[in-house]
């Protein structure tokens, strides 16, 4: 309890100072090139009370979700195929590292072309961003599963699915997590992207009509609205292993 209000307390210390400092600094600087935080929660305001940003922000989450949720089904049991059965990544993984390696931005006129301006382009664009990294580390947990143990629940005659459930896939949580917290940056890239080459939805949209507009105090509303929407995910992943791998907490001292 008392680890954990020194840790809120720094951060709100921090966020303070951080604000105080943008504030006094953005007051100093043309209001069309940079602005303070003030302004930006009048802006938020504005925005809020005509529906605007809950409108946009709603068609973003709609994409996010749907692009998130298709990555978690096809990454996580495809991530473990490939750890479990070598023929298969034999088969497959060079495929998947070539589009990995490829910058996702490059496929985008592509998916355009393919399925147009709506909604299902910028879902399989989001799923594009966030796909890979739950992937490549649910592999990476089944590989790295102690052989020891295997080997033990073996010995205890445990058919294939008794392993799946009781040992390899508990194993690889962390790193699945991992992953998941990794995609949903990536996700949010994704979404943004994709709203800025597909349609006049999102908060992307929002982004660049403020941008056009040198309405700066209303650029920044999206801005800041994605970043308290990464954090939150974030957080709740983080409780989300908290509560389904307490042992991965204590093997790094946490409370």
């Amino acid at each position: 309890m008392k680890g954990s209000m020194y840790t809120w307390g720094i951060r709100v210390v921090t966020l303070a100072v951080v604000l105080t400092a943008w504030e006094l600094y953005g007051r100093s600087v043309n209001p069309i090139l940079f602005t303070y935080p003030t302004a930006v929660a009048r802006a938020f305001v504005e925005l809020v009370a005509k529906g605007e940003l809950q409108r946009f922000l709603l068609q973003s989450l709609e994409v996010f979700l749907y692009g998130f949720t298709i990555a978690v089904a096809v990454g996580i049991p495809l991530g473990v195929l490939l750890a479990r059965f070598t023929t298969l990544a034999l088969a497959v993984e060079p495929y998947l590292l070539a589009i990995y390696s490829t910058p996702m931005v490059a496929f985008i006129p592509l998916i355009v072309l393919w399925f147009g301006f709506r909604v299902l382009a910028k879902v399989i664009i989001v799923f594009l961003f966030m796909v890979f990294p739950i992937l490549l580390n649910t592999q990476q947990g089944v590989k790295n599963l102690n052989q020891d143990l295997l080997e033990v629940a073996r010995s205890f005659c445990s058919n294939e699915r008794q392993l799946w459930g009781d040992l390899i896939i508990p194993s690889a949580l962390p790193f699945i997590l991992a992953g998941i917290n990794l995609a949903i940056g990536r996700g949010l890239v994704g979404m943004i992207v994709a709203e800025f080459f597909t349609s006049v939805a999102g908060l992307g949209y929002m982004i660049v009509q403020y941008a056009n507009s040198f309405e700066t105090a209303k650029l920044f509303v999206p801005i800041v609205v994605l970043m308290a929407l990464g954090v939150i995910l974030i957080g709740v992943i983080k409780i989300i292993e908290r509560k389904i791998a307490p042992w991965q907490n204590r093997e790094q001292g946490e409370p």
